[in-house]
């Protein structure tokens, strides 16, 4: 009886920190899904350059703030994924969620980092990917599951969206 009330202490502490997570979560989506609008999808079949590239969607955050996630549209949740480049743009077959496609005429760049929100690995393990999502600036992050296809992927981007290497 001396540990119960101590332990049941613990426990609603606990329970009350993940209600306040799920909480904060919820309004930071709602907030965010009616300031951006759905980012766009693939459509089934559409024809990819190359094979897709495996690795994992990391998130997606404001520009140039990679601890700002966006939470809207599933845009927030880290999953794995595959990583295609079609005429369109970059398509990101994600587990679990909607896939998503950055339209070619969004993407403003590619570049390398050592990070972003909740994924931080050796210098420029993940490939970010600068575009806009409705009016707001936003990074992509994937990291591939193998290291010797990152390059080659930036590159593709690169040539897809006509900058120079």
């Amino acid at each position: 009886m001396d540990r119960l009330i101590p332990a049941l202490i613990v426990v609603g502490v606990i329970v009350a920190l993940f209600a306040l997570v799920a909480w904060g979560w919820t309004a930071r989506r709602r907030a965010q899904t009616a300031q951006f609008p759905a980012p766009a999808r693939p459509v089934e079949g559409m024809p990819v350059r190359g094979e897709p590239v495996a690795g994992m969607y990391v998130a997606t955050t404001l520009a140039d703030q990679p601890l700002e996630r966006v939470a809207a549209h599933g845009l927030g949740l880290r999953t794995s994924a595959f990583l295609a480049i079609a005429d369109d743009g970059v398509i990101i077959d994600r587990d679990g969620v909607d896939d998503l496609l950055i339209p070619v005429h969004d993407i403003s760049g590619v570049s390398t980092a050592s990070g972003m929100i909740g994924k931080f690995v050796e210098k420029d393990g993940l490939i970010v990917i600068s575009w806009r999502l409705g009016d707001t600036a936003v990074d992509t992050g994937f990291r591939t599951r193998a290291a010797a296809d990152r390059t080659p992927t930036i590159d593709h981007i690169r040539q897809l969206i006509g900058e120079n290497s």
